[in-house]
């Protein structure tokens, strides 16, 4: 294994002034080619998912790591990026913490999305970079807590590397997504990464708690929901990541037991110390709460979407649209492995199991490519799934 990369101009310091940012502008404006763009969060410690380090690297135009916490208006850094195509890994997880500060970008390419279609078996940016590069970064940093100040010398060495890799990396995978007539697929994709509009709140966002297949009464649901509505609210307050106020264990072993005093509740595991153990009275209210619900007011055991049910149940409702995601499966599957992309990249399951339980009413091709797109498909993925699609439609 080759040594590990040290940033090429040292380990930066990070930008905390207007007066550093106009240094970085004037860098960067000097460099030439796309940017590596990265972001750093503190999932798991506060809460939310803010960007607490956004990092920049351009070719010639140096190394940049910005605290967007000390420089809450960004503005003339995302009008100097705006028109660039920036580099980033795993574009989804890092665009929506940077549109926060202002930072929207106009063209992308994504290493790692590119990895996924060209077949690439592991993705992440460390083995990517190993495998095309032969670069050896070391990792180990990626869930630390990135609210800390002032930042360990170490992390913000880590933080540099992840973005001086980047332009490197995207233009040996540039160079094979041409070469496997795969580069209009990427340009779509990192296109609809771009246009996507901000993903709309989640609709029972507590039905998210580890461990929630366990509760089988309306009634132990609406203490799980009374129990993580007061803790989102004391996260809030304290700006901590919810699971370190209260666990989900904690609150589904509530709704589970009901203990009926307080001293009960302290007794379960979760609540004896911490912010658990310190906001009894604030859990025992919650708990009050659902437990006076009437019971039209309880939720339902399932959340209703508008899709499909889920395919285990497909058998006993729908044997036919069950036969029908058989055989699209291996189908699909073996269409996935000629063209060495992951089956999930090239037919979004979603999108199949709804086209499959609620067919269009036509028997044609074209009928099945345009439900395809209607669903979100790509024109690059309906070109290759809407034939295969159509052949099962047909066969059942």
């Amino acid at each position: 294994m080759p040594p590990p990369l040290e940033p090429r101009e040292g380990t930066p310091e990070v930008i905390e002034t207007p007066r550093g940012i106009s240094r970085a502008i004037e860098a960067l404006s000097a460099g030439s080619g796309p940017l590596g763009v990265d972001a750093e969060r503190a999932s798991g410690f506060r809460y939310g998912q803010r960007a607490y380090l956004i990092q920049l690297y351009r070719q010639d135009g140096g190394t940049w790591l910005i605290d967007p916490i000390a420089l809450p208006d960004l503005s003339r850094l995302a009008a100097f990026l705006r028109p660039h195509e920036w580099i980033l890994h795993a574009a989804n997880q890092d665009l929506p913490c940077l549109a926060e500060v202002g930072l929207i970008p106009q063209r992308i390419f994504d290493t790692e999305l590119a990895g996924r279609l060209l077949g690439r078996d592991r993705v992440g940016l460390a083995p990517l970079v190993a495998a095309e590069l032969g670069w050896h970064l070391e990792k180990g940093h990626g869930a630390a807590d990135w609210s800390t100040r002032p930042l360990p010398e170490s992390w913000r060495r880590y933080a540099a590397l992840d973005v001086e890799v980047l332009p490197a990396l995207r233009d040996r995978l540039a160079q094979d997504l041409l070469e496997a007539h795969k580069w209009s697929w990427a340009e779509e994709e990192f296109q609809a990464i771009v246009d996507a509009p901000p993903s709309a709140p989640r609709v029972d966002p507590w039905r998210r708690t580890s461990g929630l297949h366990k509760v089988r009464s309306r009634r132990a649901l609406a203490i799980v929901q009374r129990l993580w509505e007061a803790r989102d609210e004391l996260a809030q307050e304290r700006d901590t990541a919810p699971g370190r106020v209260l666990p989900d264990t904690a609150i589904v072993t509530v709704a589970l037991a009901v203990p009926h005093t307080q001293q009960g509740l302290r007794d379960i595991q979760g609540f004896k110390r911490g912010l658990g153990g310190q906001h009894l009275g604030r859990w025992w209210n919650a708990i009050q709460r659902a437990l006076a619900m009437g019971e039209d007011e309880l939720p339902e055991l399932a959340l209703r979407g508008d899709g499909p049910p889920p395919p285990r149940n497909w058998v006993s409702r729908n044997p036919d649209a069950a036969q029908r995601l058989h055989l699209a499966k291996q189908a699909l599957g073996i269409l996935a492995e000629e063209h060495c992309v992951p089956v999930e990249n090239m037919a979004p399951p979603d999108a199949v199991r709804r086209i499959l339980w609620t067919p269009p009413t036509s028997g044609n091709v074209e009928e099945v490519h345009y439900e395809l797109r209607a669903l979100g498909l790509r024109s690059w993925q309906c070109e290759l799934v809407a034939p295969v699609i159509w052949e099962v439609l047909q066969s059942v």
